[in-house]
């Protein structure tokens, strides 16, 4: 047998993986390599055998490369960038966003030259950032990326998610891609990346990929981030001319027959920017058009959120937008989230319109524009949702959840010849197809602002609220969360392993009146509600809707279990329109399922089981 002996040398550049040959050389390697390494090394086996040839493999650790690979959050990257979170560690290094800047920029180049079939030079690329303090470091490690890459780069410096993708397109900008660095409206210690081309936001098989090649790159780079940069960031003021682009449209569709130039003068709407990237939309967009913005609450941006978490979705900022609508007798009230990709809304009766009641607003809006259109929602959208949407002669298609499967949906049905306005998720994401099928929180409300104008103008004095006063809302709803007891890394097949299990019960008939659920031209196929086709899209996290029918048949709600792209857990959402029927529909889910499969092993269901014994989470 072969003598084998093993030294390690540090690796410099790029990485390439190992091959080895024969079962016993294999075997002693596999041994060599049973201890841990640091974040920012790799090794060289050698392995010598007894005819004196030396062969070299390089061996990237696979368990460095995960630390990259679980940063991937669907189409965006996301984790902990600052210490403060009681036990998680920072991920999110500028070793890391280095890598993937790098990565995004070598994508890009060799995306743009597939597409011109030649060479290309001086490809650019812009940045922008919310507030958050961690901004400023992981900047720094994008420029070192992009450039390593080699880019062109231009620092947008405080701006929204949108504004980024739109930096592609409006003129002199154009640039050839964008970079948005933001965590949403997850806390502080949280940051992440959106990317974008001028074809709009990248898939998440994309981001794997550059996910992927980011992986080697920081399993083999023993450098730390590249601060030296030789061109560095060209600063430029896009966000003024995105907010004259948000200006123009407000002006031209209004029209005002009195005053063009100012057609908001007379109203008084309030904004909540809960110190994120949107107060630009108070001093750039409103008060431009004349509105009266008095009473405005947290434009200031700063990265610690010190007043509210900055989400249409949460109650305090809602709650204080209301009451701040009420005390001034506002018009309208407006909720940003962090970097401004979504929005809610509060009416000039106090009333917060937000998840279903925003999709059905803006429903009604496009409805009244483009009569007959489909209308793409995630499939936690409610049963009075779509009596709404059918009543007003449109068509609703429940899609699986998350922003980008949602939008994706309406882009492959224009594409199919269906005609698809509207794209919405209840997280309050929402993209028109006149918009580039963005997801952008402040062309949603100028859409809204637009249309309370124009009912002004016809003479209506019932506001914006008025359009939704006959939508329904149901009587019992319920989200509930199950963590799953695993590794991080195991997390996600666990989680499936969850998810199939509960489609195999329910399909074997285990769950008596459970049934999956199907709308229109799709069905539950391969986790998720998928086109009709041959060919659906690659998913983000398995899930499933089963309806629940009583035993005479009748449909009494629905339970929809998803895997969570954010985190390590199991959502399960209920709608009911009988009451008692929620807590009815958990006891049968934790009885007949969880119990009974042996899926309560791999998952803390606590929340389940309270609710079924209490039938109330307080």
């Amino acid at each position: 047998m072969a003598s084998t002996s093993t030294s390690l040398i540090p690796l410099r550049g790029h990485g390439r993986k190992a091959s080895f040959s024969s079962s016993p050389a294999k075997t002693a390697l596999k041994k060599a390599l049973r201890f841990s390494f640091s974040s920012k090394s790799s090794v060289v086996i050698c392995v010598k055998s007894s005819s004196g040839a030396v062969k070299y493999n390089e061996v990237v650790v696979d368990e460095e490369m995960d630390k990259i690979r679980r940063l991937q959050n669907g189409s965006d990257v996301r984790g902990i960038a600052l210490e403060g979170e009681k036990g998680r560690t920072v991920d999110l290094t500028p070793p890391a966003v280095e890598a993937i800047a790098e990565s995004f920029g070598e994508w890009i180049i060799k995306a743009l030259e597939k597409e011109r079939g030649r060479p290309v030079e001086d490809v650019t690329v812009s940045l922008g950032k919310d507030p958050r303090i961690s901004g400023a470091s992981l900047s720094v490690a994008v420029f070192a990326g992009l450039a390593r890459a080699g880019c062109l780069t231009f620092e947008m410096g405080l701006a929204t998610t949108p504004a980024c993708f739109m930096s592609t397109l409006l003129p002199p900008f154009a640039y050839d891609a964008s970079i948005m660095m933001t965590a949403s409206h997850l806390p502080y210690t949280r940051n992440g990346l959106k990317f974008f081309t001028k074809k709009g936001g990248l898939t998440s098989p994309e981001v794997e990929e550059i996910c992927d090649e980011a992986a080697r790159k920081y399993a083999n780079r023993l450098t730390k981030v590249s601060t030296m940069l030789n061109s560095p960031p060209k600063k430029v003021d896009f966000m003024r001319a995105y907010a004259k682009h948000l200006r123009d449209i407000i002006k031209e569709r209004v029209n005002h027959p009195i005053h063009y130039d100012t057609p908001l003068k007379g109203f008084q709407i309030i904004v909540n920017a809960g110190n994120g990237s949107g107060g630009f939309f108070t001093w750039d967009v409103l008060d431009q058009l004349g509105a009266d913005t008095f009473g405005s609450l947290h434009l200031n941006p700063n990265g610690m959120f010190p007043n509210h978490i900055p989400n249409p979705e949460d109650k305090t900022a809602m709650a204080l937008t209301r009451a701040a609508v009420l005390e001034n007798t506002a018009d309208l009230g407006i909720v940003f989230d962090t970097d401004v990709d979504r929005s809610g809304v509060v009416d000039n009766n106090g009333n917060p319109i937000n998840g279903d009641k925003l999709i059905a607003l803006m429903s009604a809006v496009v409805l009244k524009e483009h009569p007959g259109t489909t209308i793409v929602t995630d499939a936690r959208t409610s049963m009075e949702l779509t009596r709404f949407i059918t009543d007003r002669g449109g068509h609703h298609c429940l899609y699986r959840v998350g922003y980008r499967n949602v939008i994706d949906k309406g882009v492959h049905l224009n594409q199919d010849g269906v005609e698809t306005h509207l794209m919405m998720e209840t997280s309050g994401h929402g993209a028109l197809k006149e918009n580039y099928f963005l997801d952008d929180g402040a062309y949603m409300v100028v859409k809204i602002i637009i249309e309370m104008v124009r009912m002004t103008l016809e003479g209506s004095d019932e506001g914006i609220g008025s359009l939704i006063k006959d939508l329904e809302e149901p009587l019992e709803s319920i989200e509930l969360r199950m963590n799953i007891i695993s590794e991080p890394k195991y997390a996600k097949a666990r989680g499936r392993e969850v998810i199939e299990a509960f489609r195999s019960y329910i399909e074997e008939c285990q769950l008596k009146g459970w049934e999956l659920d199907a709308c229109g031209d799709c069905w539950v196929s391969e986790g998720c509600l998928v086109d009709s086709n041959d060919s659906p899209a690659a998913i983000d996290a398995h899930m499933y809707r089963a309806k629940v029918s009583n035993e005479k048949n009748d449909e009494i709600g629905w339970v929809h279990i998803r895997q969570s792209i954010h985190n390590p857990n199991i959502a399960i959402n209920m709608q009911s329109s009988v009451p008692g029927c929620c807590q009815l529909m958990t006891k049968v889910f934790r009885d007949k399922f969880l119990l009974a499969s042996g899926m309560d092993k791999i998952l803390d269901f606590s929340q389940v089981d309270k609710y079924a014994k209490l039938g109330k989470m307080g």
